[in-house]
């Protein structure tokens, strides 16, 4: 690289802001002393949370049942799942009326008690559980640090209970299932195999009977992966997906865990098609990890200008002068109605301070309205985020709008 784009280099990186820093210049969220590690979302910042959750759902609407557990519950519970000998000091417990409780680190042990509410049949299964549960992890107070590392945040979690015929085809519907979901974001997705770490619980048939069906699920799926020895979590092994952002950076986002374990441990059955009762595996999985963590990523990935389905504010109406306000009013209820994120700048400011200010704010697009506008009734002068103008039917921008959003541009 020579000198000159080398400086160019270092200057753009050097205009890149922390994610801490656009969030309180976007007004998405705060953090407080008096909750170390945790989020106090902001009503724009929470709009950016459900819209991601909102899309997640959908995609699991056909072919997942999504469950609600308490976030706590006795320690016990952990004891008999096994994460109570391998992750007792990352939880917060307390004790109450001589009884030790746990506040719930992850959610597999809860799901599991779902499962094993009724007798379950082969023909139930695969049994898709996802859980959009609220974690808490007992992080050091030195290594915490805005969105990517809290003491409480959400998973996009989910629990797939399946016989062992039903590994390779379920491993190869999630590969998809993630890689789809990436493409939104113009990611490509790194696939890795992490095998048996060296603190890991259960028996090592059982491991190498699990890390062989993730290998052959990946080869079956014809995609490129690298192998992280040693890096799976303790009840099994498992695929992670790693990204690079904007700036280059890589970061492990999903992951889909084989597990053999835990139904050992929590003694889970299924009635065979012989009548006699067999375990059935987990996978866990998760498409982003934590929302929180994942919206830090995209956050300081699209420097706050998130795209116009995921924004906040989608649109922001500026009235030129005080007499333009009621009609932009009426505009932005007719937007409204039709599923549109809108504000007025009502302000008495000159246009070009609302523009300043709506620029700023990284808004995709600005509806201006003057006396033009008004004298018409059903036009509408738009301005996008590269600042081209151009005049339009309410109706024509309705529908720009509704199918940009559709497309997830």
């Amino acid at each position: 690289m020579d000198n000159k784009n080398l400086k160019a280099s270092l200057a753009e990186s050097s205009s890149r802001r922390d994610h801490r820093q656009i969030g309180q210049e976007l007004d998405l969220f705060s953090f407080h002393d008096v909750a170390p590690g945790t989020v106090f979302w902001h009503p724009k910042g929470w709009s950016v949370y459900l819209t991601l959750q909102n899309y997640i759902r959908s995609l699991l609407e056909k072919d997942y049942t999504e469950i609600s557990t308490p976030v706590m519950t006795k320690s016990q519970l952990f004891k008999n799942s096994g994460h109570w000998d391998h992750y007792k000091e990352n939880m917060f417990s307390l004790d109450i009326e001589a009884e030790s409780y746990s506040l719930k680190p992850m959610n597999c042990p809860e799901s599991a008690l779902i499962y094993s509410t009724k007798t379950r049949s082969y023909n139930d299964l695969p049994l898709r559980f996802s859980d959009f549960g609220i974690l808490h992890r007992n992080e050091l107070s030195g290594v915490l640090g805005g969105l990517f590392r809290v003491r409480q945040f959400t998973i996009d979690d989910a629990h797939i209970y399946l016989r062992p015929d039903q590994i390779q085809e379920e491993i190869q519907r999630l590969l998809k299932l993630v890689i789809k979901f990436y493409e939104i974001f113009k990611f490509r997705p790194k696939i890795f195999l992490s095998t048996k770490p060296d603190k890991a619980m259960g028996d090592d048939k059982l491991w190498q009977e699990a890390e062989g069906a993730l290998k052959t699920a990946l080869d079956n799926s014809s995609v490129e992966y690298g192998v992280k020895e040693k890096d799976g979590a303790f009840y099994g092994p498992k695929i992670d997906i790693h990204i690079n952002d904007s700036q280059g950076r890589d970061w492990q986002v999903a992951t889909i865990q084989l597990d053999f374990q835990i139904p050992e441990k929590m003694q889970l059955e299924y009635i065979d098609s012989d009548g006699t009762g067999k375990r059935p595996v987990i996978i866990h999985r998760a498409i982003t990890g934590s929302l929180e963590r994942f919206i830090g990523i995209l956050t300081e990935h699209y420097q706050g200008a998130f795209p116009l389905w995921l924004s906040p504010v989608q649109v922001a109406i500026l009235p030129i002068t005080d007499g333009q306000i009621e009609h932009a009013e009426k505009l932005a209820s007719e937007l409204r109605d039709e599923g549109i994120r809108v504000e007025v700048d009502s302000r008495s400011e000159t246009l070009q301070a609302k523009i300043r200010e709506a620029t700023l704010q990284k808004v995709p697009y600005l509806g201006i309205i003057g006396e033009k506008e008004v004298a018409d009734g059903k036009i509408i002068s738009v301005r996008d985020r590269k600042g081209e103008s151009k005049t339009m039917e309410l109706s024509q921008f309705q529908s720009k709008l509704k199918k940009e959003i559709e497309q997830k541009f």
